[in-house]
């Protein structure tokens, strides 16, 4: 208890996933013969703080995201790359570190519709997520002019032009945090950077007309729409959302 004290400054989730931590701790402890069963027990009682009410994080609003989308100059290879960048997030709602581990044979046509099959996300979850048209044509845009037909999607560019091999998680938050700027976004986190997809919570947030760009946070209430037959009209409006793709 006094430990968990000693964390009154930091937010009830820090806290909650130092005291798991101790608590394996004390586990691996005990099977090791280091402490007894009854201490055991006693220090693995302590509870987690429990956290009231529900983040609401950030939002865009439409002209927002269009803005966002804008920022790249796609008469540039960098500028097609930054765009596909974006355009996956937004339209995707997938994580950056989703994003620089994607790859082409992952984009695949299934029963009409383009998708991102069996991407395997946090907590090894995998799901299949709806890609909408505008999002594959800008695409097609950087995988024709950057020539590649497979492995990485995204990769980096050196200032000569050349294009490497692998893309990081924080050269995709670099971009988004760049252009974020562009448009006059201050304020951001790498835990909020962009993707207003249009899953559950972004149908819910439209209404008022603002999507969330909440990245990280939340994730099981934005799911992508997936192939499920029983959900198959509410995912064909990822293909609509109102970004022309142009």
């Amino acid at each position: 208890m006094e430990y968990r004290a000693s964390m009154e400054a930091l937010s009830p989730s820090t806290t909650n996933v130092r005291l798991s931590a101790v608590r394996k701790l004390v586990v691996e402890a005990r099977r090791s013969g280091y402490i007894g069963l009854e201490e055991a027990a006693r220090l693995a009682e302590v509870p987690n703080i429990r956290q009231k009410g529900t983040r609401l994080g950030n939002w865009l609003t439409r002209e927002q995201a269009k803005e966002l989308l804008a920022v790249p100059d796609r008469s540039t290879l960098k500028g097609r790359r930054d765009y596909v960048i974006l355009a996956l997030l937004v339209g995707c709602a997938l994580r950056r570190q989703e994003l620089a581990s994607l790859v082409v044979e992952t984009i695949q046509l299934r029963e009409g519709r383009w998708v991102l099959v069996d991407l395997e996300g946090k907590g090894r979850r995998v799901r299949t997520v709806a890609v909408p048209v505008w999002v594959k044509q800008g695409i097609n845009s950087w995988l024709s002019a950057a020539g590649i037909e497979d492995g990485r999607l995204l990769r980096s560019i050196s200032k000569g032009g050349k294009i490497g091999d692998t893309l990081s998680d924080w050269a995709v938050w670099s971009v988004v945090e760049r252009s974020a700027k562009e448009i006059g976004i201050e304020r951001f986190g790498p835990t909020t950077c962009a993707g207003p997809a249009r899953s559950s919570a972004g149908r819910r947030a439209a209404s008022s007309n603002r999507s969330s760009f909440c990245w990280g946070i939340r994730r099981s209430r934005r799911r992508s729409a997936t192939l499920d037959p029983s959900r198959r009209s509410r995912s064909r409006s990822t293909t609509t959302w109102g970004c022309d793709g142009r």
